[in-house]
């Protein structure tokens, strides 16, 4: 390092979650006496130290949000630069190239990749970037050129649109940082293609955490009548149509999922298989609950309904409320596949949510199989966070 890091120095016996192996350093455990949060600019690089003075590490602070500062590297010589930038990618890059046949997949994944702030989708030779910190943000060209040299993409997209930048005082914008991005991309899972919107798509374009559980869903649906609640791009009901089900209706509220999912159905050659209804999934149940419709196989996979554990109790209610409807609609030996993206809904409570909805119904219910996020999100073992994705297949049967 040429210039010395400023120091961002902890309480006493404030050490102990970093040296257990946690990353985060949050704002009650900085000594402000020593070092005064205020005297930091956001994203700047500081050498972490425990009340004795001692390093534990170098990361970058942001003085004004909870979480203060976010380690790098637990060796003071290594700070968060374009060589160390380009290392990580490159150890993530070597985990995916051993996972996946195809370059389609989350290449990098935060802090469970060692770039905290930082996610990576690859669409082939096409990346799209997110920065959620700013550390990050004041190294995207670093970040570019990392991409560049690692992967020698045509293009780059920065998504920089989530809302949780706002709690880093970041500004939201959508735009390309190399290359002429394309409007959609193809892209290929489990055997299936697809077209995705890479700059008016929610999120990154892909929901790449699913696969997996995609791919356990075909084996499901030979001949099956299928719903496909929040379709989005009709990643799973397309899969399933593709995988032998016999018709498949795909449920969105969002104003261009018709066309995307139709779209995606004819590449695969299914587009007889499969219908759109645009609408409110609860008001599609309901309708169909009236109509006394029913399906072999409901796919329910809603957006995170409790972002914030202030949300809890109503995004709960939310969820039964969601599922109980989906059994309403089932078959009398009929699958349900339930997932949740909410970090703070408990894989044990989305259990119990489904245990209560099959007794209320007076069915009986049990699960063949629990689905997790696709391994090209891993898990950080001491972030529970970055463990936020959930899934159950039940089996709902009369009692």
């Amino acid at each position: 390092m040429n210039t010395p890091l400023a120091p961002l120095r902890l309480n006493k016996n404030e050490d102990h979650r970093l040296r257990a192996g946690h990353v985060w350093v949050f704002s009650n455990e900085v000594d402000t006496k020593v070092t005064p949060l205020d005297k930091f600019e956001p994203g700047q690089p500081v050498l972490i130290e425990d009340a004795s003075g001692h390093a534990l590490g170098t990361g970058y602070v942001n003085p004004g949000t909870l979480i203060s500062a976010r380690l790098v590297s637990r060796d003071p010589k290594y700070i968060l630069d374009q060589s160390l930038i380009t290392h990580r990618l490159n150890i993530a890059l070597s985990l995916r190239e051993k996972l996946f046949d195809a370059p389609y997949y989350r290449l990098a994944f935060g802090d469970s990749d060692g770039l905290p702030g930082l996610i990576v989708d690859r669409y082939g030779d096409v990346l799209v970037a997110q920065i959620t910190t700013a550390g990050m943000e004041r190294l995207k060209t670093e970040i570019v050129a990392a991409l560049e040299k690692v992967l020698k993409p045509r293009a780059i997209l920065w998504r920089n649109d989530s809302p949780s930048r706002e709690l880093e005082g970041l500004n939201r914008y959508v735009e390309p940082a190399m290359g002429e991005v394309p409007e959609l991309i193809p892209l290929e899972e489990n055997g299936a293609k697809f077209e995705v919107p890479l700059t008016t798509g929610q999120k990154t374009g892909w929901f790449y955490d699913q696969r997996m559980n995609r791919e356990r869903l075909r084996h499901y649906v030979r001949g099956a009548k299928v719903l496909d609640v929040f379709s989005y791009l009709g990643a799973f009901g397309v899969q399933a149509a593709c995988a032998g089900a016999e018709s498949v209706v795909c449920v969105d509220s969002s104003q261009k999922s018709p066309e995307w999912i139709n779209r995606n159905a004819e590449l695969n050659g299914v587009a007889e298989k499969v219908t759109v209804q645009r609408d409110d999934a609860f008001e599609v149940l309901r309708r169909l609950r009236a109509e006394r419709q029913r399906f072999d196989v409901v796919i329910l996979d809603p957006p995170a309904f409790i972002k914030r554990k202030k949300d809890a109790k109503e995004g709960t209610l939310a969820y039964q409320r969601l599922n109980q409807m989906a059994m309403q609609v089932l078959a009398k030996d009929g699958m349900l596949l339930s997932c949740s993206c909410s970090y703070h809904l408990h894989r044990d409570s989305l259990r119990e949510i489904l245990l209560k909805s099959s007794r209320h119904l007076d069915r009986f219910l049990e699960i063949t199989e629990e689905g997790h996020q696709a391994p090209d999100h891993p898990m950080h073992p001491a972030i529970p966070e970055t463990g936020y994705l959930k899934a159950f297949f039940c089996r709902v049967l009369p009692n």
